[in-house]
């Protein structure tokens, strides 16, 4: 294992891992820089405003023989992924090799596509969306970057992701969480009996700090520590019910109405090319990570009540 020092540079500050990660680094005090459109970020750290799409403002933003993690979050549109994610991994990876810079590429398992059993980090490439032939395209691009010698770099996979600063991004926060805290029924798409891994925000931010930190994790594909066994959409709901101290009323939104409602919704209709995620199990396993670093994941129970919390400390008071 190495060690946290010099400086760490997260690209794409902010969101439901970039949060979290920002104040586990300054926990551990390192020297941290934030990048960000808005160049907003965390007391203690340096925060710089960028442009990741822009080659000069992605050499300015990454420090010489720093550590670096790719976080960016684009709109959740594949006409904008297809358009910006192409140049800023390209800029990205131009700039760690220039300023000798290490890169953590935090990833989704979109490049999978529909896999029957476990996905690992062995698992083939047959990406079934349009985003994720664009996610396959830009790990192909880093993974010649890499053994080609050009940089030195790994990606970090995780399932959906699920926990505290997932509010606005993460599916379990949106439709069962914020439902069921609102008074509402909870949300589950397609199939309440399909088993579903999520990753924990904050085992990412643990997580990913170790990685970079270990000399010998570079080069290799990493899937992020994840619960297992996945629970069923029911199971979650049922949970996170119990939790907020409510009645379990879950309602499945079958494909066609999704489909039918994304004609006049841009994001539903996003959302309905990764619906094959949903109609049958998905499990995400990570026991090469476990196994490295030593590593438990946080059971769903423990994350889901931390989750709860959060809202509540986050709702206005009367």
């Amino acid at each position: 294992m190495g060690e946290f020092g010099g400086l760490h540079v997260i690209l794409g500050a902010g969101g439901a891992i970039g949060t979290p990660l920002a104040a586990e680094l300054l926990a551990n005090g390192v020297r941290l820089r934030t990048v960000s459109r808005s160049g907003a970020g965390p007391d203690g750290a340096e925060k710089v405003r960028a442009d990741l799409t822009d080659a000069d403002s992605v050499q300015r933003a990454v420090g010489q023989g720093s550590t670096v993690y790719l976080l960016a979050g684009l709109p959740y549109d594949q006409s904008v992924w297809r358009e910006q994610w192409p140049p800023i991994m390209r800029n990205v990876v131009a700039a760690c090799a220039s300023k000798g810079a290490r890169l953590v590429f935090f990833d989704n398992v979109y490049i999978y596509g529909k896999v029957e059993g476990p996905m690992t980090e062995a698992t083939p490439v047959r990406p079934a969306s349009a985003k994720g032939v664009v996610r396959a395209e830009i790990a192909g691009f880093l993974q010649g970057e890499m053994a080609a010698g050009h940089v030195t770099a790994m990606i970090a996979r995780a399932a959906d992701f699920y926990g505290p600063y997932a509010e606005r991004s993460g599916m379990p926060s949106i439709l069962v969480l914020q439902r069921l805290a609102a008074g509402k029924t909870a949300q589950v798409l397609v199939r309440g009996d399909a088993k579903h891994s999520y990753t924990y925000t904050l085992d990412c931010a643990r997580a990913l700090p170790m990685l970079a930190a270990a000399d010998d994790a570079y080069g290799q594909i990493w899937h992020l520590p994840t619960a297992h066994p996945p629970l069923t959409g029911r199971e979650f709901a049922d949970l996170a019910a119990r939790e907020l101290g409510v009645p379990a009323r879950i309602t499945v939104t079958p494909r066609w109405m999704i489909r039918a409602a994304g004609v006049f919704n841009t994001l539903l209709r996003e959302v309905g090319e990764m619906l094959y995620q949903n109609e049958g199990d998905y499990e995400f396993d990570s026991s090469k990570f476990e196994k490295r670093f030593a590593f438990a994941p946080t059971p769903y129970e423990a994350g889901i009540r931390a989750a709860v919390g959060q809202m509540r400390r986050a709702a206005p008071h009367p």
